[in-house]
């Protein structure tokens, strides 16, 4: 036991050689604390342990942050800044350098306290626009081990929180306790630093090599997602949100546990990304042997932008989409009541959002044109197929064929459901292959099952995808996560990454309400049509037949009224006669002579 302990000492002795930058840099905090109380008041603010506190930062002009009275069992802190959108510059010294200093609108650094070190300073600064900022300054901190029966006595006697981003690859100096976030308009990137476990004042830090023998390799790390009230954008309810995932305990009791990550893991995940909502995400970094954890400094983001022209956080919907999807619900809650009556509507319908859906998936994907352009051609293509669908029952009058088109569009819609919940998330799904495969055999297999019930199958169609069209429509004025049931398969059908993003969305009072509402236009257009069509033939008759006889018999048939109104071509030769004679100028008549008596 000794000859290990000498060994441990030997090589500590040979690891202080190497000591990072970082601590030899904080060698220097006395005279920084020096220079802080020199400054004016208004231009330092000081920090107690653990107290969240808003700050007033203006553009251009350095502030000190302030800590004094550190205990002595902490044995690092972590300072965390966190503003709406504006990027700030977190620094250890006043003029800022590269492995000192950080920027971000959730900037973080992270201080190894060395012995009887019981203040610390910090410059803050924003270099773009004045900002209310929130921040604070958390404490982790040395427990001493004691069991319900006995104590542990070794050498080791405190049990020390891990440290948050102490194993950074990119510089071994650094220690970067932030979480990174990358966005776009399919999904989010989380990633964040490895940690190391947790050393007591002055100690040198442990290696970082996750070689087999590393304690390193015992950390595990949890990631935690919790979403902000939806269409909220206010400062204050960020503000209030963050406090709510800063602390190990207040992000255990809050936030929804994403992933579960090993040491070995990628510390890198993705999710996906739904614009205009408010989501923060922020990790827990435990250690099982010293049954100890540590929180990160948690990041946000909006999945928008605040700062652009157009397409900011405030302006995502665009009038195009808006009259798209209004017109799209208007014909929905039509077709919900009254599709089956009205076959040619319905018909046109489906195959305007069939059509539609694959133009649109195709167009962004091999075209750059603007996406009102696209909306546009998507428009016209739609219509041209849903023409087209009622032309081919007009000429056929297939019962299948009906059978066919509301059970794929039905089956579609069930499909997309279905991967709505949880079970997209199963790792198998991450491959396209299988996803497909799955996905489209859900949205045949609906058409063959009720291949022998056409009627039934048409109107639970017109039920389901008109209700839904409605909810679309709705999503445009109340935000709703019900529109990612298909929104999601769009992102899948056009961004190839989205495959391994974690699919998650907040289920807020506007979703439950809307849930209602859905549920309710789906019953009650589904009774109201089988009520409503009880007494009738189960589809109309052939439409070409019907056509054909009638004009037989107009033919035939002299007393018939119809027989004696000219044919079509004659009306409008008729019509275009009578249109040109407005525009022909009237000849004069010639000589007149009176009547003679």
């Amino acid at each position: 036991m000794s000859q290990e302990l000498s060994d441990t000492h030997i090589q500590r002795e040979r690891d202080s050689q190497d000591m990072p930058t970082l601590l030899r840099v904080q060698s220097a905090v006395p005279f920084l604390l020096l220079l802080a109380l020199s400054q004016s008041p208004a231009d330092r603010i000081e920090f107690k342990l653990g107290r969240f506190q808003e700050i007033a930062l203006f553009e251009n002009k350095t502030f000190a942050v302030f800590l004094s009275n550190i205990p002595e069992d902490v044995t690092f802190v972590i300072i965390q800044v966190h503003t709406k959108y504006v990027n700030t510059l977190l620094s250890s010294y006043k003029i800022p350098a590269g492995e000192t200093s950080t920027t971000g609108q959730d900037p973080a650094l992270l201080l190894s306290l060395k012995p009887e070190e019981n203040a610390t300073i910090w410059h803050l600064q924003t270099l773009t626009e004045n900002v209310s900022a929130m921040s604070v300054i958390l404490p982790y901190k040395a427990r001493d081990f004691q069991h319900s029966q006995y104590v542990v006595l070794i050498p080791i006697s405190k049990w020390l929180d891990p440290i948050p981003g102490g194993c950074r690859v990119a510089s071994d100096s650094m220690v970067d306790a932030s979480v990174h976030l990358q966005y776009n308009l399919y999904e989010a990137t989380i990633s964040f630093a490895p940690a190391n476990v947790g050393y007591a004042r002055g100690v040198v830090p442990p290696l970082c090599d996750f070689a087999d023998e590393e304690p390193t390799l015992r950390l595990q790390y949890d990631v935690y997602q919790f979403f902000l009230p939806e269409t909220d954008l206010t400062e204050k309810v960020l503000f209030a949100s963050l406090q709510k995932m800063a602390k190990v305990e207040q992000v255990e009791a809050n936030g929804v546990k994403l992933f579960s990550l090993s040491a070995q893991d990628k510390t890198s995940v993705t999710v996906s990304s739904i614009p205009g909502q408010g989501v923060i995400y922020n990790v827990i970094v435990k250690d099982p042997k010293m049954n100890t954890s540590a929180a990160y400094t948690p990041a946000h983001t909006y999945g928008c932008s605040f700062t652009e022209k157009l397409d900011n956080c405030y302006t995502l919907k665009r009038t195009s989409t808006r009259i798209f999807l209004v017109s799209v619900g208007l014909v929905g809650l039509f077709i919900c009541f009254f599709g089956h009556r009205y076959l040619k509507t319905e018909l046109f319908f489906f195959g305007f959002i069939l059509v539609g859906f694959v133009s649109f998936v195709l167009l962004t994907q091999r075209s750059t044109l603007h996406y009102d352009v696209i909306l546009g051609l998507v428009v016209v293509l739609g219509s041209v197929g849903g023409s087209l669908l009622v032309m081919c029952w007009w000429r056929s009058g297939s019962v299948a064929f009906c059978v066919l088109v509301a059970g794929l569009l039905l089956g579609f819609l069930l499909s997309s459901l279905i991967f709505f919940t949880p079970l997209a998330n199963v790792k198998v799904f991450n491959d396209d292959a299988v996803f497909w495969v799955t996905f489209i055999s859900v949205a045949l297999l609906v058409p063959l099952i009720f291949f022998s019930c056409p009627r039934p199958l048409n109107i639970l169609a017109c039920g389901f995808v008109g209700s839904y069209a409605v909810i679309l429509a709705i999503h445009n004025f109340v935000f709703t996560s019900l529109a990612y049931i298909t929104l999601n398969i769009v992102k899948r059908a056009l961004h190839g990454e989205f495959k391994a993003a974690f699919v998650n969305v907040p289920f807020q009072m506007n979703d439950y309400v809307l849930i209602s509402v859905w549920v309710v236009l789906l019953v009650s257009g589904i009774v109201f049509q089988f009520c409503h069509e009880k007494e009738q033939p189960r589809f109309p008759p052939h439409p070409y037949k019907t056509w054909k006889r009638d004009r037989e018999r107009r033919q035939t048939n002299v007393l018939d009224p119809s027989h004696h109104i000219p044919p079509i071509r004659d009306r409008m030769k008729s019509a275009l006669t009578d249109v040109k004679h407005l525009f022909t100028k009237q000849q004069p008549a010639g000589e007149q002579t009176p009547l003679l008596l």
